[in-house]
């Protein structure tokens, strides 16, 4: 959810769906009053379930696939679990907050915090792997593509 490429965020009748640019990644944080699955088919993002507290949506998420990582070289286990709270600090700043749990491979809950903006004139843009994108940030954090072909001297 730290990534450098724009997001949009989908409110819906019991459901926040988040459209990710990069990689063209969809999530979806269903709030329809579900239950997390007892026995959650393993995904990328897990299955994640939110309810409101107040401001704050709170999204639960479970069933990670054992082809992530916490961090280089962890893999999480099957009872891993990680709570986002997302708020809106203002218009245009939404925090969140995300807590990581597993008991079998982290001695501690890890707990960190991320701060997003919104940036009214970004939209999501097609994302294809195929066009060999050569993906840069400028210096305002903003995700850009340099579309240079990489030369003899070149450090890509």
């Amino acid at each position: 959810m730290t990534q450098p490429y724009p997001m949009e965020f989908l409110l819906t009748p019991g459901k926040v769906t988040i459209v990710i640019e990069a990689y063209t990644q969809v999530r979806h944080i269903y709030t329809d009053g579900r239950k997390l699955p007892e026995d959650p088919d393993p995904k990328f993002f897990g299955t994640s379930i939110g309810r409101w507290e107040g401001d704050t949506l709170v999204a639960e998420s479970i069933g990670f696939s054992p082809s992530i990582r916490i961090a280089p070289g962890v893999a999480p286990s099957d009872k891993m679990r990680i709570v986002e709270r997302f708020r809106l600090a203002d218009p245009d700043n939404m925090t969140i907050e995300t807590t990581i749990t597993d008991p079998v491979v982290l001695a501690a809950p890890y707990t960190t915090s991320a701060n997003l903006r919104r940036h009214r004139e970004w939209t999501i843009e097609e994302y294809i792997c195929e066009e060999n994108n050569r993906n840069s940030v400028d210096n305002t954090g903003k995700a850009g593509i340099d579309l240079t072909p990489p030369g003899p001297n070149s450090s890509k």
